[in-house]
């Protein structure tokens, strides 16, 4: 299980646990990864329940690299993520939630 003091969440990948966390590499990426001057515009979606599935595509891929995975987007396509879609973006909102507000 991921420690949230660390901001660590934890993602089923075809049943197999991954712990996931925003480091500030993996932030740095995200923003790369969505063509973002910062992250303010995608925390704002996320808290407003206006994200898109690639929002939560491109946080848990960053999140599960901050966690140690090797894996990119093109591994999520192919695997179950456990709770499906729902839990998929709980696990998201839960990265960014503790990456910036501390353990949720």
């Amino acid at each position: 299980m991921g420690n949230p003091h660390r901001g660590e969440v934890t993602v089923l990948l075809d049943g197999v646990p991954h712990k996931a966390r925003l480091t500030l590499g993996a932030l740095a990426g995200l923003e790369a990864d969505l063509g973002a001057d910062s992250l303010i515009g995608l925390i704002e979606r996320f808290e407003s329940g206006r994200f898109a599935s690639r929002d939560v595509l491109a946080v848990l891929v960053a999140g599960l690299r901050g966690g140690g995975w090797q894996g990119g987007p093109e591994a999520l396509m192919t695997v179950e993520i456990g709770g499906g879609p729902v839990g998929a973006a709980r696990a998201a909102a839960e990265l960014l939630a503790r990456a910036f507000h501390g353990a949720a």
